[in-house]
């Protein structure tokens, strides 16, 4: 039980961390433009001396560290569906920090994203296996690499088709990186760096950010988000249930199944969010 509610805390903590870091850094880049017009790699080096961008980065280097914690303690459909629900956090911080409003359907959302994360937690049950072998290992680390490859052909759709393909290849790419922290084996300094899974996890999360970001390109904010909180999310819970065999409490199932739903639907409605504000 303490293993439960240290992840859960963990997991809490990495949500904090990565919502707040977004509206920080989000912040910091519109204070950028404002003070000196432009964009692109003049922009990014001015973002990259600026004290509120980079407090924001050691936030999401803090949410990564605390995401961490969470894998190795908590089913992945746990996991994965919390830190998801960041994007409540930002919208709350963003009515403070940006001065956006939070209109009722932005606040519904909100509600809806946390009442889903209760169900989830009280229907949540002890995590499986942490380990599945090395081919399991060099499955992982061979998903981004072809995610990659998909990528680069994505890049010739156009519009909408363009972006919801890419979303939902980031979307895969972030869900390795979580599969691969939760079976990474870190016994020893020797065994992290001969673990296939390492790689997979830096493979999966630069993947999954190049995705992201060329999915920004060829579509809209809620577009790209949504299917790739639908990918990250679901994903990875599937593979923690049937291969991992991750569980939830005895006959509290369909409260576990019915939080997850509910907490994937306001992530994904609150993604419109970002879109007027981005």
């Amino acid at each position: 039980m303490g293993s439960v509610l240290g992840g859960l805390a963990a997991a809490s903590a990495a949500t904090v961390c990565f919502g707040m870091a977004s509206a920080v850094q989000a912040r910091a880049a519109r204070a950028e433009q404002h003070d000196a017009h432009g964009g692109g790699l003049g922009l990014a080096a001015r973002l990259m001396r600026s004290g509120p961008f980079l407090i924001g980065t050691a936030l999401d280097m803090g949410g990564f560290a605390f995401s961490v914690i969470a894998l190795r303690s908590l089913p992945l459909f746990v996991v994965q569906s919390v830190t998801n629900a960041s994007l409540a956090v930002t919208a709350v911080a963003a009515v403070r920090l940006l001065k956006v409003p939070l209109h009722v359907r932005d606040g519904a959302a909100v509600a809806v994203v946390v009442a889903g994360l209760v169900l989830l937690a009280l229907g949540s049950g002890p995590q499986g296996a942490t380990s599945a072998g090395t081919a399991f290992d060099l499955m992982l680390l061979g998903v981004p690499v072809a995610a990659l490859a998909l990528t680069s052909l994505a890049t010739r759709l156009r519009g909408g088709r363009a972006a919801v393909v890419l979303g939902a290849l980031s979307g895969v790419g972030f869900g390795v990186t979580s599969l691969a922290v939760r079976v990474m084996d870190t016994s020893s300094t020797a065994a992290v760096l001969t673990d296939p899974a390492t790689y997979a996890v830096v493979l999966g999360g630069l993947g999954g950010y190049l995705s992201y970001v060329l999915a920004l390109r060829h579509g809209t904010v809620s577009t790209a988000t949504a299917s790739g909180t639908l990918v990250e999310v679901c994903v990875p819970g599937l593979v923690g249930i049937l291969l991992l065999h991750d569980q939830t409490r005895p006959g509290y199932g369909w409260l576990a199944l019915a939080g997850f739903l509910v907490a994937t639907a306001g992530t994904i409605a609150l993604s419109r969010f970002g879109e007027g504000h981005a």
